[in-house]
């Protein structure tokens, strides 16, 4: 008998080392997996910083991005970032990104010399500024002649190219901006020129590079850098040296952003916010596909600045709002203006309330990015918010709950209503409490959808129960049951409502876990909602 037992054991051994060796190679590999998808992250972040835009991002952006504290608030920033500069934002397309990366591709290309192109002066004028209107070569160098600005006469300079742009947008440098790169290592690496003569081969050779004001003996080596030829000052200082200097700063500078209307809501990210409010986001089942995404925003009175208007209080906030997918294609905008106006005799009790608004809108299932931004009319302060949202996906097979709604106000609407209004889910008007705190006076309503509830194949109805567990710190504290004739009936996708008094509970945090259970099919799922109890 013993002997049969450690068969047994060794033969189960046997059995079980070898998935015991495939399962530790694969934690193993998740492991090496995560690792390696970190390690690429940290590539990407660190190289979109240091070379993607470092010659476009703005010193205040730059702050901005160091101060974010996670991944995800990176790749949010980065998101807004070409938003930010994107002319058409409500296009699939983001034609400055896309120009900004054949730029940098083309100065690899054209400008490389012992390092990347995007590295060398050329390179960084032409991704910040674009294709010049008019380039002049001098690649061999050689024999020339200076025009009457540099003080005439013949030399012999190093190889140089002039680049000129008729005009640049967003840099105080007036008309006819020109930009002189020159190799003085013959290694085809043309450096910006600080010196309108630094090309000049010959320009520490005794009496062999003077100009034409020279040899006429109306000028000096000083003075040809701001003089005409007839020696009267050179009156703009058009290729005077701190003129090159002042310019060469301007065009080292990152160029202005020109699309205003985007730049005031990615301002408020940087600088950060001064009106403060919160949200959030739910979701119903419409099709399996297709989920009602509302969106609810609340602000305090206490932070909205109100003014007298014919002897009554009035505070105003815009409310903006918009849904991108993660490629950047709008598919939602919406706009609309909160007010609240209140007598005198009213106004301190209206300042202890809130400001709800909610708009609903269809999406279907997958990743997105939503921004927020809300500005007060009278006082100008802004709020922003930029997160992602997954919108999530019911599979017919698979049962499921919507989100769990906990609500200041629950209540069924006459017939005549349904449908209809801000905050109405068929036919209940459901006021969410987006901060998920209560007061013990009122009851806390709950608002949850049941989907795919399997059929008994001899009455053809679903079977289901219901029950709400009520936790703290873990431990249950109470349990409620949904009794059987509120289900009787019930169809494959049951909406459950239930208000659930909070005046015996003290203080503190608590959970909710909704425990739905498919009879019929035996499966059953438990989401469970976090709350306050003030």
């Amino acid at each position: 008998m013993k002997l049969a037992k450690w068969t047994c054991w060794l033969v189960c051994a046997a059995l079980l080392s070898p998935l015991a060796v495939m399962e530790a190679q694969k934690k193993k590999d998740r492991q090496r997996e995560r690792s390696l998808r970190r390690e690429t992250q940290d590539r990407f972040l660190k190289k979109w910083l240091k070379q993607d835009v470092s010659y476009i991002i703005t010193s205040d952006e730059r702050d901005a991005f160091d101060s974010l504290t996670n991944d995800e608030e990176r790749y949010q920033f980065i998101e807004q970032f070409w938003l930010r500069r994107d002319p058409n934002p409500d296009t699939m397309v983001n034609e400055f990104r896309d120009e900004h990366y054949r730029r940098i591709a083309y100065a690899n290309e054209r400008f490389t010399s012992g390092k990347m192109g995007w590295k060398t002066d050329r390179g960084r004028m032409y991704i910040m500024y674009g294709p010049p209107d008019q380039i002049e070569t001098h690649h061999g160098g050689g024999t020339y002649y200076r025009p009457y600005w540099e003080g005439g006469g013949k030399t012999s300079t190093h190889p140089f190219i002039t680049w000129r742009y008729r005009y640049l947008d967003g840099i105080d440098l007036g008309q006819e901006v020109i930009i002189e790169f020159v190799d003085r290592t013959f290694t085809g690496e043309y450096r910006i020129a600080l010196d309108p003569f630094e090309k000049d081969a010959l320009k520490n050779t005794p009496v062999a590079d003077l100009t034409e004001d020279q040899r006429m003996g109306r000028g000096d080596d000083i003075s040809r850098h701001t003089r005409y030829p007839s020696g009267l000052f050179y009156s703009d200082f058009r290729m005077g040296q701190m003129l090159r200097l002042r310019q060469v700063a301007a065009l080292n500078r990152a160029p202005k952003i020109r699309f205003k209307d985007l730049e005031t809501v990615v301002d408020t990210k940087l600088t950060y916010n001064t009106f403060p409010f919160d949200y959030r986001t739910d979701f119903i089942k419409i099709t399996e596909d297709t989920i009602l995404t509302p969106i609810t925003v609340v602000m305090k009175n206490s932070d909205m600045t109100f003014k007298d208007v014919e002897g009554v209080k009035k505070a105003e906030v815009n409310v903006f709002g918009r849904i991108t997918t993660i490629t950047g294609r709008s598919v939602q905008v919406f706009e609309e203006v909160v007010r609240q106006i209140a007598p005198d005799a009213l106004f301190k009790s209206t300042l202890e309330k809130r400001s709800l608004y909610q708009t609903r809108i269809p999406l279907r299932s997958g990743l997105y990015k939503l921004e927020l931004v809300l500005k007060d009319l009278n006082s100008g302060n802004l709020g922003t918010v930029y997160h992602s949202i997954r919108v999530p996906k019911f599979p017919e097979d698979e049962l499921a709950t919507s989100s769990i709604i906990l609500a200041d106000q629950l209540e069924r609407l006459p017939r005549k209503q349904v449908g209809s209004g801000q905050f109405v889910i068929g036919s209940s008007k459901v006021l969410p409490s987006v901060e998920e705190s209560f007061g013990r006076e009122r009851p806390m309503g709950v608002y949850f959808q049941v989907y795919n509830l399997a059929r008994d194949e001899q009455t053809q109805q679903p079977s289901a129960t219901i029950e709400y567990v009520l936790k703290k710190g873990g431990r249950e504290i109470g349990r409620a049951l949904e009794s059987n004739d509120k289900l009787a009936g019930a169809a494959q996708q049951m909406t459950l409502q239930k208000l659930v008094a909070l005046d015996e509970l003290e203080p503190g945090q608590y959970s909710l876990v909704v425990q739905v259970t498919d009879n019929v099919a035996n499966r059953s799922v438990a989401p469970e909602a976090k709350f306050v109890v003030r």
